[in-house]
């Protein structure tokens, strides 16, 4: 699915409005930026982001003196562009990872029902169709239907997988895991973990066995820790991004399901909180529609 196809929603649903906002206008005032700061707010950019963008833009009025609407939604798209977090830059590869790192370790996390292990799973048949060796990690071994979903990503794939028991240490699956990658030569290993939040410290306990046992394989394992989040869920996703940053440190973000949601905004907002790069984001349910973020695209899209 093309992008601007993907955030379609969000863009009837939000930022054409706030073009409809400022259309037309002869010269930008406080009620014109009053309007922007509620359009905003309701497209899940959230309050602090929003603050951020209307005070530069009111120093921008101040400094110029004199904007009108054209001015005022250029000004506003680079303002946008400016707080996506550094790092989420054009898509210069098809996979964005350090292969001279090998295997390259990733730990994906993220609560159940955000897409994690169809990401992974997507994320793998990408890596082989771009020739890599993939190997796949249920450690998720709580939910059994994690570890079969996973299992049927892994052939469709044709990635290898390592699994255990149900209810087996997720720790042990992540040693063999990467054992298992180190010993095949391959490019990459992913690894799926419980998506429980019920107990703050337990999970912060348990991801950090995780990367501990990996280390023992891998030294300066994990090299990536993708936080997956479902963009459709707006607010909900950004109390999941501050649990899991304080759970463990978390280097890269997938959001998925931005097709079926008017709430795309939140990837503004989540990028600029946390000060995380999103990585990917899910804009259908291809295995092309997981795509590499390139935020000129992402905010063109929003407003065209």
């Amino acid at each position: 699915m093309a992008l601007q196809q993907g955030l379609e929603k969000t863009r009837r649903g939000i930022f054409e409005r706030i073009s409809r906002s400022i259309a037309g206008r002869s010269r930008v005032d406080d009620n014109v930026l009053d309007q922007l700061e509620e359009d905003l707010i309701a497209s899940d950019v959230g309050v602090e982001t929003t603050l951020r963008i209307i005070e530069r833009l009111q120093q921008r009025v101040a400094k110029d003196k004199y904007l009108n609407s054209s001015e005022l939604q250029s000004i506003l798209r680079e303002e946008i562009e400016a707080l996506l977090t550094k790092g989420a830059q054009n898509a210069t590869e098809v996979i964005p990872f350090d292969f001279s790192k090998k295997p390259y370790v990733v730990m994906v996390v993220g609560v159940n029902g955000v897409g994690k292990t169809t990401t992974i799973g997507k994320l793998a048949a990408q890596l082989k169709e771009a020739g890599k060796r993939v190997v796949l990690g249920a450690a998720d071994t709580f939910r059994a239907a994690a570890v079969e979903q996973l299992t049927i990503w892994s052939e469709r794939a044709g990635a290898s997988l390592v699994k255990q028991k149900p209810g087996a240490d997720p720790a042990s699956v992540a040693y063999d895991t990467v054992a298992s990658a180190l010993s095949q030569n391959a490019d990459v290993a992913l690894i799926d973990t419980a998506g429980r939040l019920h107990n703050k410290v337990n999970l912060m306990n348990e991801l950090t066995r995780i990367r501990n046992v990996m280390q023992k394989v891998v030294p300066d394992a994990p090299h990536e820790v993708l936080l997956v989040l479902d963009g459709s869920t707006g607010q909900n996703a950004y109390q999941q991004a501050k649990e899991f940053t304080k759970a463990t440190e978390v280097t890269a973000l997938a959001v998925t399901k931005l097709d079926g949601t008017a709430k795309g905004g939140v990837v503004i907002g989540i990028s600029d909180q946390f000060k995380i790069p999103v990585k990917y984001i899910g804009v259908g349910e291809k295995i092309g529609d997981l795509q590499v973020f390139d935020k000129h695209a992402f905010v063109a899209s929003l407003f065209e």
